[in-house]
């Protein structure tokens, strides 16, 4: 089993850490512009897409947690038109996204007030980046489905190309063609229409799948169409919730001023690459959890939740001693600003604990999807979230940024707790 949890986690790790490091090429080529509201632009660009984009990850999430248990049952012909049905949703939301656009963006201006100067530049950036809605939507269900297919070097190949091809032409329109932020979004929308593209061919390539006439009556299927809907409706609100909580920490952080703004958007940065590193064991546990789900079997999945849960533990506490060591260069690498680097080197220490703190959130997750339990995933969001709002208006009165970090690692922690008193109803399934 700890072969097979690495075996799967590995390629996940590896390709996770390229997402948020392209967040950070973004930050970091803007960072050495001359305009420093370009670096609060891009993350509230940032942010906006976690709201438009993220809400929506319940294309990737269910997916994979139903796919999973088709394959434990033995049946690959339901994990594609799981995939098929995922599909048609992501393509459809994304082109209405395209569509209700301007509403989109005046609405995210209003709720999240920054200076005149962040909102033109954040607005440019959003006008040009909701072009490839649909194929990020579409590429979620092709990830979800290689994922609980268990091809994670499919995953790998796919997320290579897409944040790879984005760093490269980040680089390339805004550092060598000088086109600003609209450079930075152009390279965005470029690198993820190629990777569906890539996507689609991959799954044809590997596994010949396509849906024949013949199974048309098995992807309309109203009982399994309700239950998918059924769970990615409760996804969806708990991926709201997880997006507000950051999307209010950005917000309170405009509101302390844009040296805050941006010294938290490049500490934000260093915690969400240990976040996506650490989702390579959560995925790994969502496909086994699944599969021990589908088959019933009960010591599949406690073996699973044992070891998958004790090597993230030890990656996190590996990723927190980096940043302990090399967090300041880091902070360098990401922007020259002396005075956002002074700013963001005294709230350092936050993320230099965060990995330890937040990864039995992550892990929890990664269960709870594997055996879509997603009414309990929605509950204790809701509770963790009510948390996490008190907890900042109660600690920035007191500590300011101290206290608007020390209530983002109180959210991880609530997060954990409620989930884990749901935790016997997974155990339950396997009796």
């Amino acid at each position: 089993m700890h072969k097979r949890v690495w075996s799967l986690a590995a390629p996940i790790i590896l390709s996770n850490v390229t997402v948020p490091l392209v967040g950070a090429v973004d930050t970091a080529v803007v960072g050495h512009l001359a305009d420093t509201a370009l670096i609060g632009a891009v993350a509230f660009g940032a942010l906006i897409f976690s709201f438009v984009y993220w809400a929506f990850g319940f294309l990737r999430m269910g997916t994979t947690g139903f796919a999973a248990q088709a394959w434990g049952r033995n049946d690959p012909t339901e994990a594609y038109l799981t995939l098929s049905r995922a599909m048609f949703i992501g393509l459809s939301v994304g082109f209405l996204l395209i569509i209700t656009h301007p509403l989109i963006g005046q609405l995210a201006l209003i709720l999240f007030q920054a200076s005149l100067e962040v909102e033109s530049a954040t607005a440019v950036y959003f006008g040009i980046r909701i072009w490839s809605a649909p194929a990020v939507l579409g590429l979620y269900a092709i990830l979800g489905y290689l994922i609980a297919a268990q091809d994670m070097r499919a995953v790998l190949y796919t997320q290579l190309l897409l944040n790879g091809l984005n760093m490269f032409l980040d680089i390339l329109f805004v550092t060598y063609f000088d086109y600003g932020i609209e450079g930075v979004a152009v390279a965005t929308v470029s690198s993820e229409y190629i990777a569906i593209l890539f996507g689609i061919w991959l799954i044809r390539h590997r596994t010949g799948y396509r849906v024949k006439p013949t199974l048309t009556h098995r992807l309309l299927d109203a009982g399994a169409i309700r239950k998918l809907l059924n769970a990615n409706f409760n996804l969806f609100i708990r991926t709201l919730c997880l997006i507000f909580s950051f999307a209010w920490f950005t917000n309170r952080s405009a509101q302390l001023g844009d040296l805050y703004l941006a010294a938290n958007a490049v500490l934000l940065h260093l915690q969400t690459i240990s976040a996506y590193a650490l989702d390579g064991f959560a995925h790994a546990a969502e496909t086994l959890v699944g599969r021990a789900v589908g088959q019933r079997d009960r010591s599949a999945l406690l073996a699973t939740i044992r070891i998958s849960t004790l090597w993230a533990l030890i990656v996190s506490s590996i990723i927190s001693l980096t940043y302990f060591i090399a967090g300041y260069h880091l902070l360098n690498w990401m922007t020259n600003h002396s005075d956002v680097l002074s700013l963001a080197r005294a709230y350092l220490p936050w993320v230099v604990i965060g990995p330890i703190i937040s990864v039995w959130s992550f892990q929890l997750d990664g269960i709870f999807i594997g055996a879509t339990r997603t009414r309990e995933m929605r509950n204790a969001m809701l509770i963790s979230l009510g948390g996490y709002l008190l907890a900042v208006e109660a600690s920035i009165a007191l500590a300011q940024n101290h206290g608007l970090w020390m209530s983002l690692l109180l959210f991880f922690i609530l997060r954990a707790l409620t989930l884990s008193f749901y935790m016997p109803r997974i155990i339950a399934t396997t009796h």
